[in-house]
């Protein structure tokens, strides 16, 4: 696919007419300091040649080295956001991801079903690469119950996943099991990012219905720049949905995306603490992928 030409794709493969963008919103919290939530959201987005939309959850302060405080937004506002821009605009994917309250999970899962909105991508985000926690114990209940049969993916790092299953994930010969479990959940589908554990090697597992598993391997990038990763890997996965990629060549094509975004940021100092990526290596990463 030539992001050059006018012509992009819709999710079905075939060819839209020129000017027409392949569409992705972000419903997700705002980062402050821009690593992560909408800010890497819409970073990823337009680098990926989609046209980025966002619907905002939660106003965050915080900055490389933590979250300092969360404001949500009322969900009558989240509600209007989102049907504005799809009465309007239309989505082709959606990325979810910091849900902070119940109220919140009910209104995006109302507006998915109210809209048919597809390509769902449910990053559940639940704790910050700070190691701070970002929604309460209330809330895991409401998403698994609500959002995860309306998710095309759901991608939890290890933390999450085993904060959802109740026990801990602590080896990469764990990650079939814990997946399975969390396909039986509800979920469609689970990227399980195995990027936690120690090793040269950093390991992810999608699951798939009827036990079709896919390792997704590849080494180890040194760097202390790691705010944003999944926030950036979700989001590129709803784009690469949007422009009309099946879910398992989505998954393939965002993780090369981030490992370039990680590889090109990781010496680059942003900050005190945890750097975000370099998101703007992305015209080379995506001409490698596409031609």
């Amino acid at each position: 696919m030539n992001h050059d030409s006018q012509s992009l794709r819709t999710p079905s493969g075939a060819s839209a007419a020129p000017g027409r963008y392949a569409r992705v919103l972000s419903i997700a919290g705002s980062d402050s300091g821009g690593g992560a939530g909408i800010q890497a959201d819409l970073k990823t987005f337009a680098a990926l040649g989609c046209y980025g939309m966002t619907a905002i959850t939660a106003i965050t302060a915080q900055n490389t080295l933590g979250v300092r405080a969360i404001h949500g937004v009322p969900p009558d506002i989240l509600r209007a956001q989102i049907d504005a821009v799809v009465e309007d605009i239309g989505t082709d994917a959606v990325k979810i991801g910091m849900l902070h309250s119940p109220e919140v999970v009910r209104v995006v899962a109302d507006a998915i079903a109210r809209h048919g909105l597809a390509n769902v991508v449910l990053d559940p985000v639940m704790v910050a690469t700070s190691g701070d926690r970002l929604i309460a114990q209330e809330t895991v209940a409401a998403l698994v119950q609500e959002l995860f049969p309306l998710a095309a993916v759901v991608t939890p790092n290890l933390d999450e996943g085993g904060w959802l299953l109740g026990r801990d994930i602590d080896g990469i010969d764990q990650l079939a099991d814990a997946a399975d479990a969390l396909l039986a959940l509800g979920a469609r589908a689970v990227l399980l990012k195995g990027g936690h554990l120690p090793g040269d090697e950093v390991v992810d597992l999608l699951a798939l219905p009827g036990g079709v598993h896919e390792r997704l391997g590849s080494a180890r990038i040194a760097t202390h720049n790691g705010h944003g990763t999944g926030c950036t890997l979700s989001s590129a996965i709803a784009a690469q949905l949007a422009l009309g990629q099946p879910l398992p060549e989505a998954v393939r094509l965002a993780r090369r995306y981030i490992l370039g975004a990680i590889a090109a940021g990781a010496n680059v100092r942003t900050g005190h603490g945890h750097g975000p990526l370099n998101h703007g290596h992305a015209p080379l990463a995506q001409r490698a992928i596409t031609d």
